[in-house]
């Protein structure tokens, strides 16, 4: 398992690279967008296996228009689009639904969560990328979460005693995930000095500070719904990973704050 672990990440890691860096800018947003859609699936698997298939077709769909208006740069639409997130699958409830119960309006709550969760993230990444040095900012949050999941991963390995949240992920610790918060503040300072975005001052630690911590609940969040299901993996997609949910959820979580921090500069 840990081989096909990092020979998962040897051949996934050049080619993610290549889209984030050289590769042309729609391609990076296409790569996201499927990311999103494949993510929605899992999603759907695990938490809304029941729903029914119109809300679940519903979600892809206009995740797929949320990311061309994103891309498009028409930034006052994409209210519209989320609008729709919760205005479809009401609707669809509405009419598909003959006898309307709980179950309906479950279905219509995780057809809006499935987007909100899943596309909303990785579509501010489109909207990043447009930003002054987007791509450079993108690589920056990818290795404060990478070095933060490695940091997690061997300090509670090695250290790990004091069980973090046993109910949701009984192998996480305290330990663990301090170890990760600390190896996340050093991957950033590694990484500004090889790629100076901005000068490393308390405000851009305390960014990756929060961007690790916002990482580790996300991997909390997305246990719990596993948990909740009773399964391990979302998918199988990728080998010793599991599938793309179980690989992106810290970034999910980690994207708003690395959004809100530049778009509060920029303004």
């Amino acid at each position: 398992m840990h081989l096909k672990r990092w020979l998962t990440a040897l051949v996934g890691i050049p080619i993610v690279i290549l889209l984030i860096g050289p590769a042309p800018r729609w391609l990076f947003a296409a790569f996201l967008c499927l990311v999103a859609v494949v993510g929605l699936i899992e999603f759907n698997r695990v938490a809304a296996p029941e729903s029914p298939r119109s809300i679940k077709w519903s979600g892809y769909a206009l995740s797929v228009l949320f990311f061309a208006v994103a891309f498009a740069g028409q930034i006052h639409l994409l209210v519209a689009v989320i609008a729709f997130w919760a205005f479809v699958p009401l609707a669809l409830a509405m009419f598909a639904v003959r006898s309307p119960g709980p179950e309906a309006t479950a279905d219509v709550g995780k057809g809006l969560l499935g987007p909100a969760y899943v596309t909303l993230p990785l579509a501010m990444l489109v909207i990043i990328d447009r930003y002054p040095h987007g791509n450079g900012w993108i690589f920056f949050l990818l290795t404060v979460v990478f070095a933060g999941d490695t940091g997690a991963f061997y300090c509670g390995k090695l250290l790990g005693k004091h069980k973090l949240y046993e109910a949701v992920s009984p192998n996480k610790t305290w330990e663990g995930a301090g170890g990760g918060l600390i190896f996340s503040v050093i991957g950033a300072m590694w990484f500004l000095h090889l790629w100076p975005l901005r000068p490393v001052d308390g405000g851009v630690l305390l960014l990756a500070a929060l961007m690790s911590v916002s990482a580790q609940i996300g991997d909390l969040a997305e246990s719990m719904l596993k948990r909740n299901r009773g399964v391990k993996d979302t998918s199988g997609i990728l080998p010793g990973h599991g599938g793309l949910l179980d690989r992106i959820d810290g970034i999910l979580f980690a994207v708003p704050v690395l959004y809100i921090y530049l778009t509060i500069r920029i303004l």
